[in-house]
């Protein structure tokens, strides 16, 4: 038996139905624990209640705490935490790029609220605090437990709006067989970064998609608008049309970091082409985004630059991806 902090920020898994006005959410984490089995011991703590597409970065630093605050805490084992799907990966990778405990925590949700005639969420939860509390997933890092699978933080995304696990990408760390946790491989994870401070709460770091014909206009906005960096949502393997890499020169010699994403799910940045494409944007001065997509780069960037960061720093921390770890059974 292990001993389990629940955290709760709220989402669909704390919501219920107000008719006319949609889903909002109430419960509080010690409502969510009522249908547990009790296998393990738990203990609960509330954040915030909140739907996760509302949080700011700074809810973000105060989840981060409050997750550091309990694996520092030697009566616990491991740490879960219900979130809204929104925003989660954001969130869960934030947590992930400053964990330096071997404690697991896990994020979890649901797709269903609470008042469903079918809740989803009572088993996620059941599952992601059985993930929490298992040996074998000590060391791994911030992991994702939703509708049977157990996926890393880093790398993850929604890639549904609808499906019972919304999330795609990552590393699939383990998976439920019934109620038995069968744990496939370890992510290698790259050295803890600082936590956040609170000038993280007002980095500003935009995304700006680089769609076919968008012309530079709304990055070189955000840019002169005092953006500490701008993510730029490329094509492919991390291009952009004509105009963007003299943009990118002007923002980095004004001082503005630049990364370069891609808007493509699966697959890295690998600067290719020129005339304009990811070439040119890196001998501009964009630092290529690795495996991660628009949404974790922006976390990423707006923590370092926070801190602050140097290129370099922020290209090591980019280029740091965790890979697979054997093919170890559970």
């Amino acid at each position: 038996m292990a001993s389990i902090r629940i955290i709760g920020t709220g989402g669909t898994i704390a919501s219920r139905s107000t008719g006319p006005g949609g889903l909002v959410p109430t419960d509080h984490a010690a409502d969510l624990i009522r249908g547990l089995s009790r296998r393990h011991t738990v203990t609960v703590q509330d954040v915030m209640v909140s739907g996760s597409y509302t949080l700011q970065l700074s809810d973000l630093r105060r989840i981060a705490q409050a997750a550091r605050n309990a694996v520092m805490d030697s009566t616990v084992d491991g740490v879960v935490i219900t979130h809204g799907t929104d925003t989660m990966e954001e969130s869960a990778f934030l947590l992930d790029l400053v964990h330096s405990s071997p404690k697991p925590v896990v994020f979890t949700g649901s797709r269903r609220p609470a008042d469903s005639p079918a809740p989803d969420g009572p088993q996620n939860l059941e599952e992601a605090v059985e993930a929490a509390a298992s040996p074998e997933l000590r060391g791994t890092g911030v992991l994702i437990s939703f509708a049977g699978t157990v996926r890393s933080a880093r790398g993850a995304f929604a890639a549904s709006t609808t499906a019972a696990d919304p999330f795609a990408g990552g590393t699939e760390v383990a998976h439920f067989i019934g109620d038995s946790l069968h744990v496939t491989a370890r992510p290698l994870r790259p050295a803890a970064l600082r936590m956040p401070g609170e000038k993280f709460d007002a980095a500003r770091v935009n995304i700006i998609d680089c769609p076919l014909g968008a012309d530079p206009a709304l990055f070189s906005y955000a840019v002169h608008a005092g953006a500490d960096a701008v993510v730029l949502a490329g094509t492919g393997l991390g291009n952009a049309g004509p105009g963007f890499a003299e943009a990118v020169q002007d923002a980095v010699r004004a001082g503005c970091f630049v990364v370069l994403s891609s808007r493509v799910p699966f697959g890295p940045v690998v600067p290719t082409f020129g005339a304009g494409g990811g070439v040119d944007l890196v001998r501009a001065g964009a630092i290529p985004s690795g495996d991660l997509k628009p949404a974790q780069a922006r976390i990423l960037a707006a923590l370092l630059t926070s801190q602050p960061a140097t290129p370099e720093q922020i290209l090591r921390a980019l280029t740091s991806a965790p890979g697979r770890q054997g093919g170890q059974s559970g």
